[in-house]
């Protein structure tokens, strides 16, 4: 018999969020790190918490898979300690704070964007690009959250596509050079260029130098949409979650300059959540579509069956797919470019 629990699991979808959301805000995980318990009674002590929310939330936690109950108290769960505690190398947080600061109030207001067909979290007549640098503050709580997530879709790539016979990496739009740290520590005989605006390279720099990688990733300054080409001198050309912001146009734009920067016989990677060739899932992929209605002017999630006409058109062969799992892909789409090229 059809019921509507799974249309409740929709509705009440929020609250799950926002109880995780405030416990990364109260420093919760980072507060009980390295196997500490706490009670509701030290809840309410640390946290400046009434008896009754602190109790509530900490059984929310537990119920999200979050916190672990044991006799003495909660404790963190290991999904927890490995990704909530403020300070570990892959601190997923900043994740949590960009979607609470950034996109969840705007995300009431779908219906207008729907509308409008405008963004939400900023305003195209008074900001030339929903990546500039007027919000320091709010851009590197995004190149955290953006690094967190990309770090393990890079592992996931690295899985399921090998890139031992490949030398020179170009990082399109490559951040703050997640994908291009990992893959290089997977591959030693890679070296990587992340290309990207002059403040994200400086983000970069400094996660680089971090991972002891300076001299085998490097960074170089540019746009890659306003300039008129790429760097070359690579055999692999990376686009790392970059063509869902933008329209079709745009993006056969890009990937004509990729295939021109590109060397004979090199390789191009698009790295997505890729809609099936139907359209009609996976959720996590379509429902970031509706995140790019919010957040830019044109972009979208595309299928498979889209990215492969769109590098037939600009030159590739050898077109293929790979799936995998990962925070922030499912599949990426290979090309060639022909060796007399």
């Amino acid at each position: 018999m059809i019921t509507p629990t799974p249309l409740m699991g929709l509705v009440t979808g929020f609250w799950s969020f926002k109880t995780f959301a405030a416990a990364v805000e109260l420093g919760l995980f980072t507060r009980i790190a390295g196997g500490q318990v706490l009670t509701v009674q030290t809840a309410t002590t640390e946290f400046g918490l009434a008896e009754r929310p602190a109790d509530l939330l900490l059984a929310a936690c537990a119920s999200l898979g979050l916190l672990e109950r044991t006799d003495e108290g909660y404790r963190n769960s290991a999904l927890a300690e490995e990704f909530l505690v403020a300070g570990k190398p892959y601190y997923f947080g900043g994740q949590v704070r960009y979607c609470d600061e950034r996109t969840y109030l705007p995300w009431h207001r779908i219906g207008e964007a729907l509308r409008t067909d405008k963004p939400l979290t900023w305003d195209p007549q008074a900001k030339e690009t929903v990546f500039g640098d007027d919000d320091p503050e709010m851009l590197a709580l995004f190149w955290e959250a953006m690094y967190s997530t990309s770090i393990f879709t890079a592992r996931a790539l690295a899985d399921a596509y090998d890139l031992s016979g490949q030398r020179r990496l170009l990082d399109v739009g490559g951040g703050a050079g997640a994908f291009s740290i990992e893959l290089c520590r997977r591959n030693p005989g890679l070296r990587a260029t992340v290309l990207d605006l002059p403040h994200v390279c400086a983000q970069a720099d400094a996660k680089i130098a971090a991972a002891e990688l300076t001299g085998t990733v490097e960074t170089i300054s540019g746009n890659f949409l306003a300039d008129p080409t790429l760097p070359d001198g690579h055999d692999t050309v990376l686009l790392s979650m970059i063509l869902h912001d933008w329209d079709e146009p745009t993006n056969e734009l890009i990937l004509g300059k990729c295939f021109a920067a590109l060397s004979p016989g090199g390789t191009i990677i698009i790295s997505e959540l890729l809609l099936d060739d139907d359209r009609s899932g996976p959720p996590e992929a379509a429902l970031m579509g509706m995140n790019m209605l919010v957040e830019t002017e044109g972009g979208r999630n595309y299928s498979g069956a889209e990215y492969r006409r769109w590098l037939h058109r600009a030159g590739f062969t050898d077109i293929r797919t790979v799936a995998f799992t990962a925070p922030g892909a499912n599949g990426a789409v290979l090309a060639r470019k022909p060796p007399s090229s």
